[in-house]
């Protein structure tokens, strides 16, 4: 298929389902969802919902101009799984701290996930949405402090982040001044040898000479002032600042190249038919291997002989005794 085809293509699929407007016709076509998870064009939402609120074209929900958002992902269906699952895990906050054991930890984990399911796939919509009221109000104080502990987190977060921008800012500074200053005692440098050049009586490859000399004795003594190092990670973790790399890799003794043994196996039984002979009737009620499997390097021989193999695994040979003998 023609990539311009191939684009055209996936462009169709972005198309408004009531105008029918698609991103190929209009490459400016934005589509916005709302908590049902269908779309619309930005056009087809003002004009809908004029007056501020309005149905959904598709489902005849009730909704409110200013919950429609930018579509992220191309499957409406997973936009609205992400929406719900915010909503629901604003007010299903608790942690595993919160819990004496294990087992009732992930057992609200997995009601969680039950409710959002639930409301993703329209099931029991109006129970699910009475569960999560009855939630909130039974567990009104955990979810007010988990809140208030999340904004302390997200709060000393951003600080941290904050405080990492303006040191990166003032390195940033530093090292445009010191560009500046080389800068002019290089033009300093280039007016003297100038100046040297026109006023002197003494030899001008004396003069080059003499000046190249002195920038580089001043390039080898100059000590350049250090930045500041970042002595933590945004998360907080602090660091020390003379580390100047990974640990070093701890030498082993060298060992023996490694020597294949083929698996020996005790059979007490008849012994085992050769790889040739399997070709003689035993590999008839095998399945034959399919294409990816023989690609990956898998023939119907291993599975023949595996099953001989646990055929006769177990068994025992008792040679006849003469007093057996009929």
């Amino acid at each position: 298929m023609p990539k311009d085809n191939h684009r055209r293509i996936q462009m169709d699929d972005q198309v408004c389902p009531r105008c029918k407007t698609t991103k190929y016709r209009n490459p400016s076509l934005k589509l916005m969802v709302n908590s049902c998870g269908h779309a619309l064009c930005e056009s087809c939402v003002d004009l809908l919902f004029l007056k501020g609120s309005g149905s959904c074209p598709e489902c005849n929900i009730p909704l409110k101009r200013s919950n429609f958002r930018i579509q992220l992902f191309e499957d409406s269906g997973v936009e609205k799984e992400v929406e719900i699952r915010k909503r629901v895990l604003r007010d299903y906050n608790k942690k595993e701290d919160d819990f004496a054991t294990l087992r009732e930890y992930n057992d609200y984990l997995e009601e969680i996930e039950t409710i959002i399911y639930n409301l993703v796939n329209n099931q029991n919509v109006q129970e699910m949405n009475r569960k999560i009221d009855q939630y909130k109000k039974d567990n009104r104080d955990i979810i007010l402090k988990n809140k208030i502990k999340i904004g302390k987190e997200e709060l000393e977060l951003e600080e941290l982040l904050e405080e990492e921008k303006h040191v990166d800012e003032l390195r940033k500074r530093e090292l445009i001044k010191e560009e500046q200053e080389l800068k002019k005692k290089k033009i300093k440098e280039k007016e003297a040898l100038i100046d040297e050049l026109m006023f002197s009586n003494a030899d001008a490859k004396h003069i080059l000479s003499t000046f190249a000399q002195n920038s580089l004795a001043a390039k080898e003594d100059e000590n350049k002032p250090q930045l500041p190092k970042a002595s933590q990670f945004s998360t907080g973790i602090k660091f020390s600042r003379h580390n100047t790399g990974y640990a070093p890799i701890p030498r082993m003794e060298e060992a023996p190249p490694y020597v294949y043994t083929p698996l020996k196996l005790t059979i007490e039984g008849p012994s085992l038919p050769l790889w040739s002979d399997l070709e003689s009737g035993f590999i008839d009620n095998t399945r034959a291997e399919t294409l990816d499997q023989r690609a990956g390097g898998f023939t119907a021989k291993y599975a023949c002989m595996r099953a001989l193999q646990d055929s006769l695994d177990g068994l025992f040979l008792t040679p006849n005794r003469p007093d057996n003998a009929t």
